[in-house]
């Protein structure tokens, strides 16, 4: 009978060493040169921005193929998905001004300029875009 209470001792510890604690998690840190922008930062964590950021990507190429009503509907999923994203609404105010609707690009310039403010880069295409939704209105 001295086995069994040595059977029990053994059990629970193989059963604290299988179980043992969880390894961390790495996070992986990219370089300098292959930094990720704010939103596709967050979509490696969060699959709603990863969907908005492909719908993005789906969007922008619909407006390179010069298809501005397919374009806006990709960029709204995207927008509903993400409304953080300010690349979203510079696009729309894109397909919008290319459907000649200036109201439409205004609005969504306006919105672009919001979200983008902290990016340089991206606060000089606004300003261009809205230099071109002006001109548009005259």
């Amino acid at each position: 009978m001295k086995t069994r209470p040595m059977q029990i001792v053994a059990l629970v510890l193989l059963a604290v060493l299988l179980a043992g604690c969880p390894k961390p998690i790495l996070k992986w840190e990219p370089a300098e040169a292959e930094e990720t922008t704010p939103s596709e930062a967050a979509a490696e964590e969060n699959p709603r921005a990863a969907a908005a950021l492909q719908l993005t990507g789906q969007g922008r190429r619909l407006l390179e193929e010069r298809k501005p009503d397919k374009a806006i509907h990709a960029l709204e999923q995207a927008v509903s998905l993400d409304p953080t994203n300010g690349q979203n609404y510079y696009y729309l105010s894109e397909a919008w001004l290319m459907k000649g609707s200036a109201p439409q690009a205004k609005e969504f310039n306006h919105l672009a300029e919001i979200h983008l403010k902290e990016d340089n880069e991206w606060m000089i295409r606004v300003a261009q875009q809205a230099d071109r939704i002006a001109e548009l209105e005259k």
